[in-house]
């Protein structure tokens, strides 16, 4: 059975042996080697594409040599790699103070979490850290169901929200979820995402849908009449923007019918789509909001759920009794990343450029005639390849040979949902990076039309 990985591409296909062929450094191909011999091998990272011995600014370099724009790092990289005021904060918090026991608390962590409340609007303010985003969404179940005393949720096809068990299980993703991942767990209810290109319900436009997919939530709420909350990316990373009113139109179901709000912001949050969370471009305020990847700012692993100040209700429980739920170091990392990204008006930044990029990316794709769809908000965009645009084919051959061409001419992202050329520079790219970035992605389109 062959499964149809919608967070990346394949590591296996042809395109991806012809690349691997090109390596004649016996350096990397030892690396490689390696690599393969000392991993377990799992979809989506295994076989590695190539090298990487040195990451700084939007630059990653292999061990030949070669350099690549970043156009992916995992959406770690909001203020680039290696920059130099993070780094000199966390080697002096080495210095001062470089662990504490979960029991104790700390001065950096106390810091990181009122500083998360100040910036999360309405009342969410209540924080709790975990060491990865799976984690901190699970947490964010296990809040809802204390709040609620419920345990069903509504989630969409497609979506991820982690690898663990209860994250997998609101996932939506086969590359997650099936096979050897079962059973998972129970009351987990799905519904079609939100996709107006290619729209579950066959609907031809926004203008004429009603908002199907928005009503279709609405609908199970109402036959499950026991949910506890909802859970979603606010913008699919893949990505796909909802459509206007949607959120709206789901945050009033999930009051109407008593069901939390879940916002997975991991890799849509801290500006990526020119808001400091993404959710702020559809004028509503979830319940509970989680954050993780580049909140450690490219060197360290942090997330965090910060839900409102109602929900602080599991204090009988242990809900994230992790070993570095308070370490000094990752908090240190998240302040002064936040920080770095105020002072340098990282949010805005995204805005201006995103829009730029967007703008001409649009303008290139309706003269090409496989470039079915672009879309995106901010600095997290993508160009989607088809066969042709009458029957929105996917072209999932092409757009892997895109991308090695791509990849060729140093540039790296990802495909996502199979020929969806996804891409998510750092916030502190130049404008002439960015051109020469798209010079190149225009160029591989071109050459394979």
């Amino acid at each position: 059975m062959r499964i149809t990985h919608t967070e990346g591409e394949s590591n296996q296909s042809a395109a991806r042996i012809a690349w691997a062929a090109k390596h004649p450094d016996a350096a990397t191909r030892d690396l490689l080697a390696r690599d393969a011999n000392a991993f377990l091998h799992q979809a989506l990272s295994s076989p590695c594409v190539s090298t990487i011995a040195k990451a700084e600014g939007i630059w990653i370099e292999d061990t030949a040599g070669r350099r690549y724009m970043d156009f992916h790092g995992n959406s770690v990289h909001h203020i680039g790699y290696g920059h130099p005021r993070l780094i000199a904060a966390i080697k002096a918090q080495l210095d001062a103070l470089p662990f504490a026991p979960r029991r104790f608390t700390n001065e950096p962590a106390v810091e990181l979490a009122e500083k998360l409340g100040t910036i999360a609007p309405g009342d969410l303010n209540k924080v709790l850290f975990t060491t990865g985003g799976s984690d901190a969404n699970e947490v964010a179940l296990k809040i809802a169901r204390a709040a609620t005393g419920r345990f069903k949720t509504i989630s969409f096809w497609d979506a991820f929200h982690g690898a663990g068990f209860g994250a997998a299980s609101v996932g939506g993703e086969a590359t997650f979820r099936s096979h050897i991942a079962g059973p998972l767990m129970t009351g987990t209810e799905h519904v079609a995402p939100f996709n107006c290109y290619r729209c579950p319900y066959n609907h031809a436009s926004p203008q004429s849908c009603g908002l199907a997919c928005a009503g279709m939530v609405d609908y199970v709420l109402g036959r499950e009449g026991d949910v506890a909350a909802v859970i979603a990316e606010p913008m699919r990373a893949v990505p796909v923007v909802p459509p206007p009113g949607f959120w709206q139109a789901v945050r009033a179901a999930c009051n109407r019918h008593g069901a939390l709000l879940i916002m997975d912001e991991i890799p849509t949050g801290l500006g990526k789509t020119g808001r400091m969370f993404a959710f702020e471009h559809d004028e509503v305020i979830p319940d509970i909001v989680t954050l993780g990847k580049s909140l450690g700012g490219g060197i360290l692993p942090i997330a965090a759920v910060i839900a409102r100040q109602g929900l602080d209700v599991c204090g009988d429980f242990a809900i994230g009794h992790y070993t570095h739920e308070k370490n000094p170091v990752t908090a240190r990392a998240a302040l002064t990343t936040l920080q770095i990204i105020e002072d340098e008006g990282l949010v805005e930044r995204s805005a201006t450029l995103g829009t730029y990029a967007l703008d001409r990316l649009r303008d290139f794709g309706c003269r090409s005639p496989i470039v079915g769809d672009v879309r995106g908000r901010g600095l997290m965009f993508g160009v989607e390849i088809v066969e042709d645009r009458a029957t929105k084919a996917e072209a999932r051959d092409r757009a892997e040979r895109i991308y090695y061409r791509c990849l060729e001419a140093g540039l790296s992202f990802k495909i996502s949902a199979g020929c969806v050329l996804m891409m998510s520079p750092p916030l502190t790219i130049r404008q002439d990076d960015l051109d020469r970035a798209l010079t190149i992605v225009e160029s591989a389109i071109l050459a394979e039309a």
